[in-house]
């Protein structure tokens, strides 16, 4: 879910705030001659040049690469914000394979969007027609409003996405002179549609925000995924998350931009544990045992960003083909439980994968006579705790008949 959309929950937060304006993110263009670009970053081909190795060794999870190269453009160019977003998108990044469930790194990811929207305003209190600095204002408090949402400071999370939104608002202008500045936009366009369904009640507080456009935001990403730098891969991994959710249902063009990421980015372990899911969900096993196999072989070699949330998937992945396809039941049996505890370990038993595995063990013990083995598994099938879920209904009618 994106920055803004989780601002929008708390509709209390809102009517304090005041001076939210209704804005309409249109494909406004200006051309680029109208615009003084002169010590811009953002469009400095040098800068891309130099960055390029580093933006890659961001998203591949070579952190520490990334990071040095940043500390570099900040001692060359200390009053500019890109530095300093680059070091907290290389922050956010450390969090969000987790589930968002690491806070050791929120204070100073707080810090370097907090300095970077500092520098960013110095630059549009300059000059209200510097987009750049637009641009970095958006994508910072934007990223901002992420965590806080995330951390369920709503408050903060709203005051965050009302600046955001304004920036972006102003930066729209500039459409025609990179397609970074698209990024956000096609987010907006996309979101705002699809909170506006989900969540009919929060239409009042939505009436601020803009009115949103689905097939032009999915537009817009893709155009920035396959022509922008510093936020091609963004979109990419929106329009991965986007294409295969429930909401869209387009698993086969969901697996295509995966397959383009963990190419690009094969260290990546949330690219890596999508593509397995997605493999998983299209019948594709080769890919999906290979790409489990491989987040394995990294999470036991301590790579960063490989934990217990990508051996869950990982683990439930081989369980499963170990049990359908190579009916090797020892080997499946071993999977399962190593599910069961990586989902344990990252203390995510809620339906998923731990349901999944428990009743897959439950299924495999009753069918070797193994009574106390079956109702021990069904009972933590039933704790899992979603009962909409067949599982959950056959393991309840069981342990029903057996008492």
């Amino acid at each position: 879910m994106t920055f803004f959309s989780a601002a929008a929950q708390v509709a209390d937060t809102a009517r304090h705030l005041g001076g939210i304006k209704e804005v309409e993110l249109t494909d406004v263009e200006v051309a680029p001659q109208a615009v003084d670009t002169k010590g811009w970053l953002l469009l400095d081909q040098d800068v891309q040049q130099e960055l390029n190795g580093a933006v890659h060794n961001l998203y591949n999870f070579k952190f520490d690469r990334a990071d040095r190269q940043f500390r570099s453009l900040r001692r060359r160019y200390p009053q500019h914000p890109m530095a300093y977003f680059l070091m907290g998108l290389s922050t956010w990044w450390k969090i969000l394979p987790t589930n968002m469930s690491a806070t050791q790194y929120d204070r100073t990811f707080f810090a370097y969007m907090d300095t970077a929207t500092t520098k960013a305003k110095a630059m549009y209190d300059a000059d209200k027609h510097n987009y750049e600095a637009c641009f970095f204002l958006s994508a910072a408090y934007a990223f901002d409003a992420r965590l806080h949402a995330e951390r369920h400071d709503w408050r903060k999370a709203t005051v965050s996405s009302k600046r955001a939104l304004d920036y972006l608002d102003k930066s729209k202008e500039a459409n025609g002179l990179s397609p970074e500045f698209l990024f956000g936009q096609g987010l907006f366009n996309y979101y705002a549609v699809w909170i506006a369904d989900e969540y009919p009640w929060l239409r009042p507080v939505l009436f601020f925000f803009p009115k949103g456009n689905r097939d032009t935001g999915i537009a817009q990403l893709r155009q920035v995924g396959q022509t922008g730098f510093y936020t091609a891969t963004e979109a990419r991994f929106f329009l991965m998350r986007i294409l295969g959710s429930e909401r869209e249902h387009e698993e086969t063009a969901a697996l295509a931009v995966a397959t383009q990421l963990i190419t690009d980015f094969p260290d990546n372990s949330y690219f890596e544990r999508n593509y397995a899911m997605l493999c998983f969900r299209e019948g594709d096993w080769a890919g999906c045992e290979k790409a489990s196999r491989s987040i394995l072989r990294k999470l036991n070699e301590g790579m960063p960003g490989y934990e217990g949330y990508s051996g869950r998937y990982a683990t439930y992945f081989l369980g499963f083909l170990m049990q359908y396809r190579y009916h090797r039941m020892t080997d499946a049996r071993d999977y399962y439980q190593r599910c069961i505890v990586f989902s344990e370990t990252v203390a995510n038993t809620s339906g998923g994968y731990y349901q999944g595995a428990a009743f897959n063990l439950a299924k495999l013990a009753e069918a070797d006579a193994d009574l106390g083995g079956t109702r021990r598994y069904f009972q933590m099938v039933v704790a899992g705790g979603d009962h909409a879920a067949p599982s959950y209904k056959e393991a309840t009618a069981w342990l029903r008949g057996h008492k």
